[in-house]
């Protein structure tokens, strides 16, 4: 059982950063790409960023609404992953998650809290 703990979430004005972190149970060498997802209020749930496994070149890649703004990153000798988000936009607010597939399986986080003030 694959467990996903996400922090470092917060409430930050516009033009700020923060830094998510998504701390994983296991080796995070074994897993297959690791994502981020976020959820606003009454909205769907949306795929933010991605990083490919290790044995894949570990490539990013990103929705348009966040490129050139967030950078997603993995430290396998820390079993996480991060989430670098710069210049951010009240758009931005949302609960964000982490997701990652191992064994035919999806495991997910419980959720981080950014609220971006304008």
């Amino acid at each position: 059982q694959v467990q996903l703990v996400e922090s470092g979430g917060g409430l930050v004005q516009a033009g700020g950063s923060l830094t998510l972190s998504c701390a994983a149970s296991q080796n995070i060498f074994d897993f297959n790409a690791l994502h981020w997802y976020r959820q606003a209020p009454g909205q769907r749930r949306e795929w933010v960023a991605r990083v490919s496994s290790v044995f894949d070149g570990g490539v990013s890649t990103y929705v348009d609404s966040v490129k050139g703004r967030f950078t997603i990153s993995r430290d396998n000798a820390k079993n996480t992953v991060y989430l670098h988000m710069n210049n951010l936009k009240p758009e931005d607010t949302a609960v964000y998650y982490c997701k990652t597939e191992y064994q035919y399986r999806d495991y997910w986080g419980q959720g981080t809290q950014v609220t971006v003030s304008s």
